[in-house]
């Protein structure tokens, strides 16, 4: 006889506190790997796409939804406007793409203690994002809204050099930095940042419910959003600019520094508020 499953659900503070710290984190994050060197060996690029354990932890473990879109604002916000540049209409593309992997990874894990789970929700997260971004790469050679640039010692076939550039980012980044830190993580995790939260951790009986991706509805507004930042991308790339602007000082040391330290304030002002929230409950709870 099968348990009956109970709809997780958390409140719209707790949402916001999940999205706050998924901002902050990943967007210091994105600052650290920007000093990560690329490797070349040969025609395979090695270099740090992006450290996705960071919202695929909060994604699993707290809100899917909320964990996603934070991470992807975090990195607009640190990488891109904190550093004095802004790419405008042409940040919706990752900013899709990106949010829809970690938010379907997040919703395919039922039992968190799991690492088999774990492992393929995160490697599917990181998988949604590549192959839907090296889609969009394909479709803008193809329709002549970008230049095919060959690589030395590859096909000179878009589909292959873009194919090669998807497994070998799913690879790299989505092993190395993505599932296997993951896999660590959330079981170690699992039953102690929840309570810091004042949320009730994941059980297999209480879990968002999966039916909310694997129906029509979803699918079809996943369809929408990628057809949305398709056109974003090829209107940015046609030259068309919305809110786009670079800072002489973008990129600098400077700039750098001040978005880390703005993040590690935004962290620990955030931690602050969830300790006195404790500690108000505690307090409530002995009386």
């Amino acid at each position: 006889m099968s348990q009956k499953t109970t709809v997780y659900q958390i409140s719209q503070s707790q949402k916001m506190m999940v999205f706050v710290l998924s901002m902050s984190l990943y967007g210091l994050a994105t600052l650290f790997t920007e000093l990560i060197p690329s490797i070349n060996l040969g025609v395979i690029e090695l270099s740090v796409e992006y450290l996705a354990f960071i919202p695929l932890t909060l994604a699993i473990l707290l809100d899917p939804l909320s964990a996603a879109l934070g991470a992807a604002t975090g990195e607009v916000i640190f990488s891109e406007i904190m550093l004095g540049q802004f790419g405008g209409i042409g940040e919706v593309e990752k900013f899709v793409l990106f949010s829809l992997g970690i938010y379907v990874a997040g919703m395919m894990v039922k039992d968190p203690t799991n690492r088999k789970q774990v492992a393929i929700a995160s490697i599917t997260g990181v998988a949604v994002h590549q192959v839907l971004a090296g889609i969009v790469d394909i479709l803008k050679v193809v329709f002549a809204i970008e230049d095919f640039e060959a690589v030395a010692g590859l096909p000179e076939s878009v589909f292959f050099v873009e194919g090669f550039a998807v497994i070998n980012d799913i690879l790299f980044s989505g092993i190395l930095f993505a599932m296997l830190p993951t896999m660590y993580l959330v079981p170690r995790l699992y039953g102690k940042i929840e309570p810091l939260l004042g949320m009730k951790k994941r059980t297999p009986e209480r879990r968002p419910d999966i039916s909310e991706v694997l129906n029509g509805k979803f699918v079809l507004t996943a369809i929408a959003l990628v057809i949305v930042s398709i056109a974003a991308e090829f209107l940015a790339e046609s030259g068309f600019a919305l809110i786009e602007f670079e800072a002489e000082w973008a990129e600098s040391t400077t700039a750098k520094i001040i978005a880390a330290i703005v993040g590690v304030i935004i962290v620990i002002g955030l931690f602050a508020i969830i300790k006195n929230r404790n500690n108000k409950k505690n307090a409530e709870e002995l009386v």
